[in-house]
């Protein structure tokens, strides 16, 4: 009964946090250019792949590996890739699923989030061993008499500096923002005021003491590192608000708004919301006052969103287009299209080299067991 709980609570907390989207809503500029296929390079690697990491110090790429559920699931571990072959270098065990991550690559440390047993594995990227685990929360007792985790998890974010790790529980009750001091290990607080609703979008501005998060409430919610409670909160056109990218110099965030009908289901049944817009698109942010500057039509299902802000290049995967868009960021013009069908997922960069890396998951078409794969597109 207790792994039949665990996949159903794993399945509907992917199902939010990174579901398909609809067909898009808007057409792709003609007049932009498709990027050459030989600049994607891509590599079947483990079967569950999700987030990944690029370090410049180690050379390498970490991704981590689920393994996927039921009778055909591989074992979970993160794996370190050659950054130019994208060959499994080395296969670091993990005792709990891995799913997000989040690299403090000056510390030597990778924090992966074990989102269906509310916890984060740490493993240090010198030694390529896993070195801990941070149990956010511990379990409680239902009205059916079962003991279950009350949250899950989706994104995290590090301040190296300041050794702090910050990861969001996603709960329909009331998500929260959890603080991990990463010397000791150990939750120091838990911040209430999310939203009820799943919150999967989350940046961290360290030299500002400012996190921020989205929520399925179409809210941008921005927390205090310093004061330790929620001190904004906006309403945004975007309704299903997901990955967030901060402009470092500037006041913008840059949040993928992905149009899902399953999403827009799960709004329906869990809070009466009522869908006003298609999606499809990223919606660009004042973050002090939540004010829309910009919406940037997408692909079908925009997802992972990076930003390179000193060539001023946006990056988003659109997992039901099949492709990874690039923009200008500061003209908001589609500048590439990458195809890397079937769903590209997550994102990370070579800042030095100019080097997109990116997850790919399969689509149902794909054999139960196959492994999913990873892209390296030169930019």
């Amino acid at each position: 009964m207790y792994r039949n709980s665990v996949i159903r609570s794993a399945a509907l907390a992917l199902a939010i946090s990174l579901s398909l989207g609809a067909p898009s809503a808007f057409a792709a500029d003609q007049a932009t250019a498709s990027a050459s296929s030989t600049a994607v390079q891509r590599k079947a690697i483990a079967q569950g792949l999700y987030e990944l990491a690029f370090s410049p110090k180690q050379n390498a790429v970490f991704v981590a590996s689920s393994g996927g559920f039921g009778d055909a699931a591989g074992p979970s571990q993160v794996l370190r890739l050659n950054p130019e072959t994208l060959a499994v270098e080395t296969a670091i065990p993990l005792e709990r699923k891995g799913f997000g991550v989040v690299l403090d690559d000056a510390n030597n440390r990778l924090y992966v989030g074990n989102t269906v047993d509310t916890s984060v594995t740490v493993v240090d990227t010198a030694t390529n061993k896993s070195v801990g685990i941070v149990q956010l929360m511990e379990k409680k007792v239902g009205k059916d008499g079962k003991a279950a985790y009350t949250h899950d998890l989706r994104e995290l974010v590090v301040d190296g500096a300041n050794n702090r790790l910050y990861v969001t529980g996603h709960s329909g009750e009331g998500s929260v923002l959890f603080v991990v001091d990463t010397q000791s290990l150990k939750v120091i607080n838990t911040i209430p005021g999310l939203g009820n609703a799943k919150a999967p979008g989350l940046a961290l501005d360290a030299k500002a003491k400012r996190v921020y998060t989205s929520n399925l409430l179409a809210e941008v919610v921005t927390v205090g590192t310093d004061s330790g409670k929620v001190e904004q909160r906006f309403k945004v056109s975007a309704e299903q608000p997901m990955n967030i990218a901060l402009d470092p110099a500037g006041k913008r965030l840059f949040v993928t708004d992905q149009g899902s009908e399953m999403i827009r289901k799960y709004q329906a049944s869990s809070s009466g919301f009522e869908s006003k817009h298609p999606g499809q698109r990223v919606l660009v942010l004042d973050r002090t006052t939540g004010k829309e500057l910009a919406s940037i039509p997408t692909d079908a299902g925009p997802l992972g969103i990076l930003l390179d802000a000193p060539r001023k290049r946006l990056y988003v995967t659109n997992r039901d287009g099949g492709t990874v868009t690039a923009y200008n960021s500061d003209t908001y013009k589609q500048v590439a299209t990458y195809a890397v069908p079937t769903h590209p997922n997550s994102l990370a960069l070579d800042a030095k080299k100019n080097v997109l890396y990116v997850t790919v998951k399969n689509g149902d078409s794909e054999p139960k067991g196959s492994e999913e794969s990873v892209a390296r597109i030169a930019l």
